[in-house]
């Protein structure tokens, strides 16, 4: 059983062969704001951060999909696509890309909880057949330490962890010192929920033991 990891997250990778799986990976060619925009315009009211996170996941998903349909037609296997976003206060912390920002958002956020969510779409994927699709939304609270110094955060931020991942923080790497509880599945916070993406792979009639094909010595 093949696997197919529509993702060039390192976070995302690594997590899938820590969990004994080692996916082909294919970046998703998809333009985030113009389909979010779109799915907005369409309704004629914003989306919340769940549904955001739901739509991009199952159009990255799609799109390597469809992708794969021309570029291997042989592919026979799953393929998973996923997105996340955090909030705080019902205020969605997006990738901060800047220090200053980061500083901003550590300095919020510090003391405090919110919600990492996280959309999952996995497509079973035949040969000659339809491929068919189920998906899901995870959410993780996560409780910031109150006693982080302005002077941790600046390491931190100096560092370049923050500023390239939702929220501003990882908790599977420098990030996690900083952080007190995680309510959920803590793999939610890095970027997929496993026991989510193997409820989901069942939901297709696959075994997720059947997807282990790294070797774990």
């Amino acid at each position: 059983m093949r696997v197919c990891l529509a993702s060039t997250s390192p976070a995302r990778l690594a997590l899938l062969r820590q969990s004994g799986i080692e996916p082909i990976t294919m970046a998703p060619e998809v333009d985030e704001d113009a389909v979010a925009d779109a799915a907005e315009a369409e309704r004629g009211a914003p989306l919340s951060p769940e549904e955001v996170v739901l739509l991009l996941g199952r159009a990255k998903a799609a799109d390597v999909v469809g992708r794969l349909r021309t570029d291997q037609p042989d592919f026979d296997g799953i393929v998973i696509g996923g997105d996340s976003m955090f909030a705080l206060d019902g205020r969605v912390y997006g990738k901060p890309h800047t220090a200053a920002e980061a500083t901003r958002r550590w300095t919020e956020m510090r003391g405090r909880t919110g919600v990492l969510h996280s959309g999952h779409s996995v497509y079973r994927v035949r040969p000659g057949e339809p491929a068919v699709e189920a998906h899901a939304i995870a959410e993780a609270a996560v409780s910031f330490s109150p006693d982080v110094s302005d002077a941790e955060i600046a390491a931190y931020v100096a560092s370049g962890e923050p500023l390239f991942v939702a929220g501003a923080f990882t908790i599977d790497s420098l990030g996690g010192a900083f952080i007190d509880r995680v309510d959920g599945d803590p793999s939610t916070v890095v970027g997929m929920s496993l026991s989510t993406l193997r409820r989901l792979t069942g939901e297709l009639g696959v075994t997720w033991t059947d997807l282990w094909n790294r070797s774990q010595g």
